[in-house]
């Protein structure tokens, strides 16, 4: 009889229930139960399917019944079944929650992406690199209200890339402000989904250019003034004599000699070599998608004609500046309103508009830029004094590259010139 028989006859004789044989069918569907991940099984209660989860170690398992009696022809319809619970719990949902959505018995439950919005405000706020509420306002909250408005309609995008162009359509390819909104977006959504619990195919797209985008190639960028000599001086003995005019003028001088971002004036230090011999800081440092703008020692290159003497008037605290806003764009912003009243700057502009050409706030910094390439500074070195990578620097100034070219050119033929004559 074997060793089985005789234990099952011995158990009967006595009364006892029988040793259940385990079926083939039964191992195959555990096995396809624990596959899915770390803590999942199923086992017989009752003569119908008990699924659990461990999704936590050390924490009570979530269980649920499922609609199926424990019967071989119904394996394939509860391995169904399961994968599509266990897909809904990768969303987020509990166990319990998730059988009910796939019976058919709950509506998907909605994400509160309302108070991940708040929680996302205080994460940039508050924590490593926090930014300030005003930046977080201005570069932010705008495109995620918008966002969160869509997410939480009646008909919500179902992918980040649909949500990215309903949040963007608006503006123009290749525009500041859709590479902003594009940017803050995705922050948003990759915060989600790895600090909300959010599904992962709400991850959004590490490449954003498809949705950036550029501009159209009909459409020609205007060409940056940089600002001449003369053109500076002009200005600048422009400004009202008045205490006021007299700061807005020092605040000019010294984006023109140091080759300034304007935010940058709110991050300048005096400070000394080994030797004792002074010199001006830049503490000013931001990322972004030119890389990672480091603090430098900023090197003057004065306008002819002038002795503005900047260094030690700092030094001895004797330049007043206007009160400036270091919040976003906020200093370059003061700038523009500011140079917009005058009258030689609105004529100037007129002038250089009619040649296709723009006057902004940085055709200081690129006149910097133009007059050291003209004395002959070499391209590394320009872009290290001005706080940029040497690809950013050849990219967003290439008329600087021209005029070394040219110069360069000018002066061989004018050596050739010299020899020829016997000179």
């Amino acid at each position: 009889m074997g060793i089985h028989g005789n234990l099952r006859t011995l158990l009967g004789h006595f009364g006892l229930p029988k040793l259940k044989r385990t079926q083939r069918w039964e191992e195959t569907l555990k096995e396809d139960v624990r596959s899915l991940n770390r803590g999942w099984s199923i086992q017989e209660a009752n003569g119908k399917m008990r699924l659990k989860w461990r999704y936590v170690p050390n924490q009570k398992d979530q269980s649920v019944m499922l609609p199926f009696a424990w019967a071989e022809n119904l394996r394939k319809a509860a391995t169904t079944r399961i994968n599509n619970i266990y897909n809904l719990t990768l969303e987020g949902h509990s166990l319990k929650a998730a059988a009910k959505i796939a019976d058919g018995k709950a509506p998907k439950i909605e994400r509160d992406w309302s108070a991940c919005l708040v929680n996302f405000q205080q994460y940039k706020t508050e924590h490593e690199n926090a930014i300030t509420q005003k930046t977080f306002e201005h570069d932010y909250l705008k495109v995620l209200v918008d966002a969160v408005q869509l997410l939480e309609g009646n008909k919500p995008p179902t992918t980040p890339a649909d949500l990215i162009e309903l949040c963007i359509r608006d503006w123009n390819p290749g525009s500041a402000t859709r590479k902003r909104r594009t940017n803050s977006l995705c922050q948003y959504l990759e915060y989600c989904v790895t600090r909300e619990n959010a599904p992962v195919s709400w991850l959004p797209p590490k490449d954003r250019k498809i949705h950036i985008g550029r501009k159209a190639a009909k459409t020609k960028t205007q060409k940056k003034h940089p600002l001449t000599d003369k053109e500076i001086t002009d200005l600048i003995t422009d400004l009202s004599t008045t205490e006021a005019g007299s700061r807005w003028g020092n605040a000019l001088k010294l984006l023109t000699v140091y080759g300034l971002r304007p935010v940058e004036l709110t991050h300048l230090h005096v400070r000394k070599t080994p030797k004792g011999e002074k010199y001006l800081w830049c503490s000013y440092e931001k990322r972004s998608g030119g890389g990672i703008t480091k603090p430098r020692r900023l090197e003057p290159l004065p306008i002819e004609n002038t002795d503005w003497k900047l260094l030690a008037l700092l030094d001895a605290k004797l330049i007043e500046l206007p009160k400036l806003s270091a919040e976003g764009n906020g200093v370059a912003e003061q700038i523009r309103k500011y140079l917009e009243r005058r009258k030689a700057w609105t004529s100037l502009k007129a002038k250089v508009k009619a040649r296709n050409e723009e006057l902004g706030t940085y055709s200081f910094r690129h006149s910097y830029s133009v007059r050291g390439h003209k004395l002959g500074i070499d391209s590394g070195s320009m872009a290290s004094a001005m706080g940029h990578s040497l690809e950013v620097h050849s990219r967003k100034y290439p008329w600087a590259t021209d005029a070394t070219t040219q110069t360069a050119f000018n002066e061989a033929r004018f050596r050739h010139l010299t020899l020829s004559n016997g000179q």
